[in-house]
């Protein structure tokens, strides 16, 4: 019982209003993607299950994984309320450290708001830096550069705080908050339309809500991309001269790529580089996406591959259709994760795994660089999966909201 209310609070927050499809006929004005041509039922090379990465650790509302890849083989988890834990990559591991204590600062009241992600600088090892997006009071969010303290390499230095982004969240929910570096070095952040949770849609309108995402003088619904590599108090950040609304007036130079309701989980795939996001959608459907620099992803005119709101049966847009799609057939919130790189799942290299907030399912999607060759259910889980993470060696972890970390093991 405790589980399906969590679930239902924690999808209604989400921006989720029903769990049921209702078909509707929709004459799209724009081409499906080649994602129903695949067959979904194809079954996995091995025989999967989850468990107990670290036995002796329990995490009480966990929110994100990472490592610093400083060739520590350190991980770090965040926790909602403000923390963050560091401790060994070892099985036996019995206990953690405070890294960084936020607990004052950071505004955990509703379930999408928090301490919600963590980046290390590519030259960590070097200058200590590390960046964290919260979510404070005042209807504020921040992004932040911390140092690591110069006596513990286990304890961040609390009073280096400096503010690099500053956002306006209109509401509690849809506010992202994933940080990842990208090959070139610069952070690209992901921020939500800073919409509302189902109750409050109705205060605005179906079709009104969320309409950030299509306007580029905001921010919101956005991936960022700026060069944190000189940050001062005088210059927090600088946008990269490449970053395609560079110039263009009423635009803010910010923004990588736009059309996004709540991008949650974002990562790249260290081996080709390519940008895989994971779409929070809203009534019917989520998403996964090949994120592009200067792309529309279609929120709010479309959820998915489909008009929205659902009355609307004929809607267009100049916009990049998601690599796949699944219906709240499946689950309630796509939970993106990694293109798995590492060396213990033979079967699963190359492939994205992902997961369903609700369902507790997890998948493997196979993606050529042209078209999705095989998409398999490794396993249907029990548990509320809020991440995943990552470690230097490449191998994936499953963040569980109420209990710990897991680890996908295979028969073979």
């Amino acid at each position: 019982m405790y589980k399906a209310l969590l679930i239902a609070f924690l999808a209604l927050e989400l921006g989720i209003s029903s769990f049921v499809i209702v078909p509707l006929a929709r004459e799209l004005s724009i081409p499906a993607p080649p994602t129903n041509e695949v067959d979904t039922a194809l079954p996995a090379l091995d025989t999967y299950s989850v468990e107990m990465a670290f036995p002796e650790l329990s995490f009480e509302m966990a929110t994100s994984l990472t490592n610093a890849n400083d060739d520590t083989d350190r991980l770090f988890v965040l926790l909602q309320r403000g923390l963050i834990m560091v401790f060994p990559n070892l099985e036996t591991t019995s206990s953690t450290s405070i890294f960084l204590d936020l607990t004052e600062k950071v505004n955990d009241a509703g379930p999408e708001q928090g301490l919600l992600g963590l980046a290390f600088d590519p030259l960590f090892k070097s200058n200590g830096y590390f960046y964290i997006y919260y979510t404070g009071f005042d209807d504020l969010s921040f992004i932040s550069r911390f140092s690591v303290s110069n006596n513990e390499p286990n304890r961040a230095n609390p009073n280096s705080e400096l503010v690099i982004l500053q956002v306006d969240q209109p509401y509690e929910s849809h506010n992202g908050g994933n940080l990842e570096f990208g090959p070139e070095g610069f952070l690209y952040i992901g921020l939500g339309d800073g919409g509302e949770s189902f109750n409050q849609l109705f205060e605005r309108g179906w079709v009104e809500a969320g309409g950030e995402a299509q306007d580029k003088a905001t921010i919101l619904g956005s991936i960022l991309r700026i060069d944190v590599s000189a940050s001062s108090r005088e210059e927090p950040y600088r946008i990269p001269r490449d970053n395609p609304y560079v110039g263009i007036e009423n635009v803010r130079g910010e923004i990588f790529a736009h059309g996004f309701k709540n991008p949650w989980r974002f990562s790249f795939d260290r081996e080709t580089g390519l940008l895989w996001g994971a779409e929070v959608g809203q009534e019917d459907f989520e998403e996964i996406d090949i994120i592009e620099k200067g792309e529309n992803y279609g929120w709010n005119i479309l959820e998915g591959n489909h008009c929205y709101p659902r009355e609307i049966t004929s809607c267009s847009l100049e916009s990049v259709p998601p690599l796949f799609e699944y219906s709240h057939e499946e689950g309630c919130a796509i939970i993106g994760g990694y293109v798995y790189r590492g060396s213990e799942l033979d079967s699963l290299v190359g492939a994205y795994i992902y997961g369903d907030l609700c369902s507790g399912k997890i998948w493997a999607l196979y993606y050529d660089g042209n078209e999705i060759t095989e998409h398999v259910l490794l396993i249907d889980t029990d548990l509320i999966i809020s991440s995943f993470g990552i470690d230097e060696r490449g191998e994936i972890y499953i963040v569980s909201y109420t209990e710990g970390i897991y680890r996908l093991r295979s028969s073979n």
